[in-house]
């Protein structure tokens, strides 16, 4: 019987509004229904109608006239319908998985992703190849039935730890509980990372109108060669939960981290706390105050004097910086406030400081600092000796107290960043003597103007060497302790062998390696120049007290004194006077000079190899000391032990010295003829000089 065409129509409408809320079983099983209610010819009409296979029709007619029981909620087919899973036609597929992804542990440890990242697809590729057939999605599916899940490192291990770690926070405990009972302050000290400003990337994200974000250089490491950075250094009271910091502009030094608390002294501190008497910091153990440095020790106890607080220090073992309070309770909301945000300026970067806020009730200040504070202050083992400093009894060199006033028998109160830097400029005053140089003013100044163009750009040459070639991070202030005058003229009075480094170190208070770096890059300079430096023919000086006492005429301390080479150069032992002595020293040092090194040329067998030779007291005593030895030597003013006792140098030492001089004397030198005494002693031989010449300490180079 044919269906009428308003059934037809009926049941389409019927469809179009109730299949698409139905699953897949019920769908089947509505369209059955109406089929049967249609009779002969309803199957094909209702899979026309609804758009599917007749045959799904007619096994949902099946499955009503079967009489099947409704299946559980949620589920639309029988249990163990569809495909079987790839592991279960393939067992070997998940140990092959594992042995993937934990190659050290259970699997294969050559693995070919040991190297590799071990991402879905790559692990998907690897098992292919080795003939399982899987997908990403199905690995990915394996290994979280597995335990597995995305996970990035965590950092837990501390590496070794210091057998003194946990003593040493209950000592810090301790002190700070003591401090805050007694109303004392209590400060957390550390230097942030330094920044650069300008339009630079930070990390983090700020709301902004979409499609509108702040535009910024695409690397963060070029910004130009004359870029300024920012050095945030803090302070957080832990009392009163507050912090200050202060936002250098050049180096993170000690003198600089000093600086910063004194700063906080005055703005703050002083002022929240009018009657305190003791201050209790707690540091890293590196950085710029780190409990090595002996500037962060000499600054500290600067500010002690000059505040009148007794500071204790308290630093936390190497590896714990993050127990330190001010890197969780003040830096981390700092970087939270700034995050999304580029430092454009340093007005920007102190005002975001300053704007840090927490719902707890920190509060923070801000300053800038344009000072300038220089790398390679040296502070000597004899000044750290003559700090008011006195180390705990437990673990004194992390806990320690700096009084606030020196005793009575030190050399000199301790000096500030300020007088040093005072000092270093009349001891430079002090070095531009004629004396020392052996040239005049004129002649220094216009020594120094013909080699500043060549130093500027040997410094801008190193500065691009030491960044590799890359142009980031540098001010255009001149940030060393050396001016390109200074290093001229330090590197004159070294040439001239008037003193060693270790005087001009201890003189202008700088390190070995400053002054070291200064002299190898100018006597390079001197050298391309064809400039010659005449040494003096005796060197004199070997204390800073001695060189110092010298240029301002004062009588140098005799009695600490090494045997002064003038008492040795008096006509009664050289047998010749003293202006006839200099000029033959002179005369000779350049031929004995030529012959030593035409020596060492023909035992290296060819020419001198880069590096030899590249300093100037490259024995215990100069070239004039060898001649004079010589000369007292062929007197036979005494014997060689007793020369040797008087050069300051062993027996060995000063033969060899008079072998190598006795050719050139003889060549080029006078007649020497033997003294009228033979002195037993050296304390004789001293005797005789002044006897001779009393006035012998006055010393003429």
């Amino acid at each position: 019987m044919r269906i009428p065409d308003d059934a037809r129509l009926q049941l389409a409408q019927r469809f179009e509004v109730l299949l698409p809320h139905l699953n897949e079983r019920q769908r089947r099983l509505a369209m059955a229904t109406e089929a049967r209610l249609l009779g002969h010819g309803g199957v094909r009409l209702v899979a026309r109608t609804a758009r599917v296979s007749e045959t799904t029709v007619r096994r949902g007619v099946f499955e009503l006239e079967d009489g099947a029981e409704p299946l559980s909620e949620g589920r639309v087919r029988h249990p163990g319908g569809g495909r079987m899973r790839a592991e279960a036609v393939d067992p070997s597929l998940v140990p092959a998985l594992l042995g993937l992804v934990e190659p050290d542990e259970r699997g294969d440890p050559m693995s070919p992703l040991r190297w590799t990242t071990k991402s879905l697809r790559h692990l998907a590729a690897e098992l292919s190849r080795q003939g399982h057939r899987v997908t990403a999605p199905t690995v990915g599916r394996l290994l979280k039935e597995n335990g597995f899940s995305l996970q990035g490192n965590a950092k837990t291990l501390e590496g070794d730890q210091h057998p003194d770690r946990d003593v040493q926070f209950h000592y810090i405990n301790e002190q700070v509980k003591e401090h805050q009972a007694a109303g004392e302050p209590v400060i957390s000290v550390d230097s942030k990372k330094k920044e650069q400003v300008g339009l630079l990337p930070m990390a983090g994200q700020e709301w902004r109108p979409k499609g509108d974000p702040i535009r910024v250089e695409d690397h963060s490491f070029f910004a130009g060669p004359q870029v300024e950075t920012a050095v945030p250094y803090g302070i957080y009271d832990m009392t009163a939960n507050t912090g200050w910091v202060n936002v250098g502009v050049d180096h993170d030094t000690s003198a600089f981290a000093v600086a910063s608390i004194r700063r906080w002294w005055q703005a703050r501190g002083s002022l929240d706390y009018p009657r305190a008497t003791r201050l209790l910091i707690t540091a890293d153990a590196g950085g710029s105050n780190s409990y090595r440095y002996r500037l962060w020790k000499a600054e500290l106890a600067a500010f002690a004097a000059e505040s009148g607080l007794t500071i204790t220090v308290c630093h936390f073992p190497a590896g714990t910086s993050k127990w330190n309070k001010i890197e969780h309770r003040l830096f981390s909301h700092i970087t939270m406030n700034w995050r999304g945000r580029p430092l454009t300026s340093h007005e920007v970067v102190v005002n975001t400081i300053a704007a840090t806020r927490t719902r707890a009730g920190l509060r923070v200040a801000a300053e800038l600092d344009t000072g300038s504070y220089p790398t390679g202050i040296q502070v000597s083992r004899e000044q750290l000796q003559a700090l008011p400093i006195t180390a705990h009894d437990r673990h004194g060199r992390w806990n320690y107290s700096i009084a606030p006033a020196v005793s009575d028998d030190a050399a000199q109160p301790p000096q500030s960043a300020d007088e040093r830097a005072a000092a270093r400029t009349r001891a430079l005053q002090l070095l531009a003597d004629p004396r020392l140089t052996g040239m005049a003013g004129s002649e220094l100044d216009a020594l120094r103007a013909r080699l500043a163009p060549d130093q500027e750009a040997r410094r801008e040459q190193r500065r691009y060497v030491l960044r590799g070639g890359r142009r980031v991070a540098t001010t255009g202030r001149n940030r060393s302790l050396l001016s390109n005058a200074d290093e001229v003229l330090v590197t004159v009075v070294y040439l001239r062998q008037v003193c060693p480094q270790k005087v001009l170190c201890d003189l202008l208070g700088i390190n070995p390696v400053t002054i070291g770096q200064a002299i190898k890059a100018t006597r390079q300079l001197l050298d391309e120049h064809k400039i010659t430096i005449t040494p003096t023919v005796v060197r004199y000086f070997t204390r800073a007290q001695d060189l110092h006492a010298f240029i301002t005429q004062a009588a140098p301390d005799q009695h600490r004194m090494e045997p002064s080479r003038h008492a040795l150069t008096t006509p009664a032992l050289t047998g010749m006077t003293r202006e006839a002595l200099h000029g033959l020293l002179e005369e000779l040092v350049v031929p004995y000079a030529a012959a030593i090194e035409k020596r060492r040329h023909r035992h290296r067998g060819g020419d001198r190899r880069p590096g030899t030779r590249g300093g100037v007291f490259r024995q215990k005593i100069t070239d004039g000391d060898r001649i004079l030895a010589t000369i007292l030597h062929r007197r036979r003013v005494c014997g060689l032990d007793t020369l040797a006792e008087l050069f300051g140098v062993c027996r060995s030492t000063l033969w060899n010295a008079i072998n190598d001089v006795l050719p050139v004397l003889d060549a080029h030198g006078p007649a020497i003829t033997p003294a009228e005494r033979r002195y037993a002693t050296a304390a004789d031989l001293l005797a005789s000089t002044h006897a001779h010449d009393p006035e012998d300490h006055h010393v003429v180079l």
